[in-house]
């Protein structure tokens, strides 16, 4: 399964989103921050506990916007700039050092603004520079593991698409699993920030531990149940029913090894588990049921897909099959009129008809095959058509044949054979050597629309007339192709009444 890599106005296009969704979530907490000290900062009743001075500008509004700021301001190079820099190995020295800097820098800044946001902690402690350590190693811990988050994350947003390529388990499932794959690892990670951020600099232990967890584990079971457990019981005929106990079963084991996994890392008694029953709630009451509607709707979206296709076939194989019964059609006419010529005139007006005869055949030949063709060519061969059927009737004054079509100097584009059905027809069915008869054709364009009338006389054929009992299949088959090929760019208006046939078409062209 072929793996579509983003282009760079794709990425250039999820850079921008990252970008404005990090300055929203930086304008919200700003405007968080203003309101606090509006209405009063969470912090100030703790400094009146301790019994030490408190002000909103120096020991809330100044710590928190600089440290708010120096979060966005990291984000947007590590993510933008540095962690892609290394990743095409574009001045690495220089890159790791930039980043060494701006982690060192926004260390120190966090310090000392945990020194002024938190400082009625100082007087739990004996001695004021070990409450000083206290502080600066939380802040240090702090900005390092969140900064490993953030690098994380810009590396995992330049290169997780490719490494996710190269785990073959998931190319034999499908390619389309990889990219939604990585779209969710992505919004994990970014969540995972954000509510670092929020729990920042003192984490609750067991939230931390529960979305450590739950989205991962609830993500990759959505994804193995869809393109994975799923397709394979409907394979077999089995329903929602089979699926659902199947996947409580593979949740109570997944538990059960994700327990014996983490028992090690328990800090306490608690949290582990709690966050392990919340997951495997997340897996039976929304992965399950995600899951399944999921692939009912990837299902019916690509059984269209594919019913589209086959129409899509078939009307080609139609459009085809009606270009194989009009050339035919067309080049028995001229070949009758040739071989009336021959009998009537001399060999100079045979030897004209023979040359207009040659210029349709070599439009049928190399021409008729394309899609498009310029307009100028379909009119050339439309006045060859006219011209060798006026050689028939030149002889008879009765006869009457007036076009009016406008010379074309722009370059636009038309399907081949689309305008010679009307004329055909008109020949076929309006003229008459015996009675009184006319053809009056005329065409124009404005700009990119085509103006093209046809207007013949009907006279009562003969009963010994083989036309007479025959429709044709020409003006038939001119109406499939304009349905198929010009949908909601054309107009044709066909009108019959005693005397005239008449027939306007207006079309948009490319």
């Amino acid at each position: 399964m072929m793996i579509v890599t983003p282009t760079p106005t794709d990425t250039k296009n999820i850079n921008r989103i990252e970008f404005w969704i990090a300055t929203a979530l930086y304008t919200l907490a700003i405007i968080g921050i203003c309101t606090s000290t509006t209405f009063g900062p969470d912090n100030a009743y703790r400094f009146t506990e301790s019994q030490i001075s408190y002000r909103v500008m120096k020991n809330f509004f100044l710590p928190e916007i600089i440290k708010t700021t120096t979060l966005y301001v990291s984000f947007l190079l590590f993510n933008f700039s540095l962690m892609p820099q290394l990743v095409r190995r574009n001045n690495i020295a220089l890159n790791i050092i930039l980043t060494i800097l701006v982690t060192g820098a926004s260390v120190l800044i966090w310090m000392v603004a945990n020194t002024y946001s938190q400082a009625y902690r100082l007087v739990e402690f004996d001695h004021l520079s070990s409450g000083y350590d206290v502080l600066f190693g939380e802040a240090f811990t702090y900005i390092f593991l969140l900064y490993l988050l953030l690098n994380g994350y810009a590396y995992f947003n330049e290169r997780g698409l490719s490494l996710l390529e190269r785990i073959k388990f998931l190319k034999r499932i499908t390619g389309d699993i990889i990219s939604e794959l990585f779209i969710s690892i992505k919004i994990w990670l970014i969540s995972l920030m954000i509510f670092s951020v929020v729990l920042s600099p003192r984490f609750d232990y067991e939230l931390v531990v529960l979305w450590l967890i739950f989205p991962p584990v609830n993500i990759f079971f959505t994804l193995f149940s869809v393109y994975y457990i799923i397709p394979n019981l409907r394979k077999t005929g089995k329903g929602f029913g089979r699926y659902f106990w199947g996947n409580v079963a593979l949740t109570a084991m997944i538990c059960l090894l994700l327990l014996l996994a983490l028992a090690g890392f328990m800090r306490n008694g608690e949290a582990i588990p709690i966050a392990l029953i919340f997951t495997a709630i997340g897996m039976i009451c929304i992965s399950t049921p995600l899951g399944w509607y999921i692939y009912k709707n990837k299902f019916e979206k690509q059984s269209e897909i594919q019913m589209l296709k086959t129409e899509l076939g078939k009307s080609d194989a139609s459009l085809h099959f009606l270009k194989s019964q009009i050339n035919p059609h067309f080049l028995f006419n001229a070949l009758n009129t040739l071989f009336g010529t021959a009998l009537q005139e001399n060999a100079e007006r045979t030897g004209e008809g023979i040359q207009k005869l040659g210029d349709m055949m070599r439009f049928m030949l190399h021409e008729n095959t394309l899609d498009q063709i310029s307009l100028t060519r379909e009119l050339e061969y439309l006045n060859n058509y006219i011209d060798l059927q006026k050689l028939r009737t030149s002889r008879s004054a009765d006869i009457r044949i007036e076009t009016h079509i406008e010379e074309q100097l722009s370059n636009l584009k038309i399907t081949p054979m689309l305008l010679i059905p009307f004329v055909e027809n008109a020949f076929k069915h309006g003229i008459s050597l015996q009675q009184p008869s006319y053809i009056k054709i005329t065409l124009q364009t404005k700009e990119k629309t085509l103006y093209f009338d046809v207007s013949n006389s009907i006279y009562i054929k003969a009963d010994n007339d083989p036309e007479k009992l025959k429709s044709g299949i020409g003006l038939a088959n001119v109406k499939q192709r304009l349905s198929l090929l010009y949908a909601g760019r054309h107009e044709l208006i066909i009108r019959e009444s005693a005397n005239e046939f008449f027939v306007h078409l207006t079309l948009t062209l490319d």
